[in-house]
């Protein structure tokens, strides 16, 4: 009896080994794009979980959870720090509030293109960012991808010029940063969750708001919001964020498989943004906005009201270093 109560045992033991390691082994993967191949984050994800499980031979497993059931932003971002969710993709804005670095991405008009901010992001001062978060929060900063080039849109009247912003009331994403880059427009800020947007829009609670062309698909936004400019304010990011500790509690094997995963996932998510990005026109005038491109002159006016105060703000919160960085990088990548 006692022999056959030992093995139980030691059977239960191993079992409970078993399921503590599988436990351990699955990546709880959060995004807030709906789960339909023809949105990035989602697109970009099915390939990280084929590649993660094909390359492990199942030891290690992928659950997507899509379309924000794990909560928004800020409860990935927790989510991560305690270990709870291993892997998040989340848009610069709540990153911001975790860390407070990663708001100089948010600047205005820094970068002029995609080739020049994958260069700078692939690139050492994105290295130093990643770093520094890492040591700071315990999340492992692994990629970089498009959240698309932001614009804003609006059911008042076409944008060409800063004074065109006077007096609307715009959206904008739970950051400080992008608090002052609408005032210093002339325009008045609302907070307002991304789940919350459409609904405001469509109760005119806000005149417009600010997003790229991927966004403003996903969530139907083009229902409610007639115009729209093209000037691109903002380079928007998604980082692809894992929980340290769980990362370096994989094999070296699991590891590297998950890296090549990410990397898989970034180019997917990047190339199907920067497509919707470079063909905006056509497309959101295909759903029914008023398109309006803005010329270079017409950039730099929005540039020279809102990007020197908007820089200052945030060399004050997170030091002049991070800020005269990533403009030297930008101009180095040119």
């Amino acid at each position: 009896m006692l022999k056959h109560l030992t093995t139980l045992g030691l059977l239960a033991g191993a079992a409970l080994l078993t399921a503590t390691t599988a436990q351990a082994n699955t990546i709880r993967y959060a995004h807030f794009q709906p789960a339909a191949l023809d949105q990035p984050k989602h697109a970009a994800a099915l390939a990280f979980k084929s590649h993660v499980e094909a390359a492990t031979g199942g030891s290690v497993t992928v659950e997507i959870f899509p379309a924000s059931q794990l909560g928004g932003g800020s409860e990935v971002m927790e989510g991560l720090q305690l270990g709870t969710i291993q892997l998040g993709v989340v848009h610069d804005g709540p990153i911001g509030s975790t860390f407070a670095p990663f708001q100089v991405f948010q600047i205005p008009y820094v970068f002029p293109n995609q080739p020049v901010a994958w260069s700078v992001l692939d690139g050492d001062y994105g290295d130093r960012i990643a770093e520094a978060m890492r040591e700071q929060t315990g999340i492992r900063l692994m990629a970089f991808a498009d959240n698309g080039i932001r614009h804003f849109t609006n059911n008042e009247r076409p944008i060409t010029s800063p004074a065109d912003m006077t007096g609307l009331k715009i959206r904008v994403q739970p950051s400080p940063v992008f608090q002052r880059l609408v005032e210093s427009l002339g325009a008045s800020p609302t907070v307002i969750a991304w789940p919350e947007l459409p609904s405001a829009l469509a109760q005119g609670v806000v005149d417009g708001q600010e997003n790229g062309v991927t966004n403003i698909l996903a969530a139907d936004l083009y229902e409610n919001q007639r115009f729209i400019s093209l000037g691109g304010h903002v380079y928007s990011l998604h980082a692809y964020m894992m929980n340290d500790a769980f990362f370096q509690g994989l094999e070296e094997s699991e590891q590297q498989a998950v890296l090549e995963g990410i990397e898989i996932a970034k180019w997917i998510h990047r190339g199907m943004t920067a497509a919707q990005d470079a063909n905006a026109q056509t497309i959101l005038s295909d759903v029914g906005m008023e398109v309006t491109p803005l010329s270079p002159d017409q950039v730099a006016a929005f540039r020279g009201e809102a990007q020197s105060p908007v820089a200052e703000w945030v060399a004050d919160q997170v030091g002049q270093d991070w800020v005269d960085g990533l403009f030297a990088a930008v101009e180095s990548s040119q």
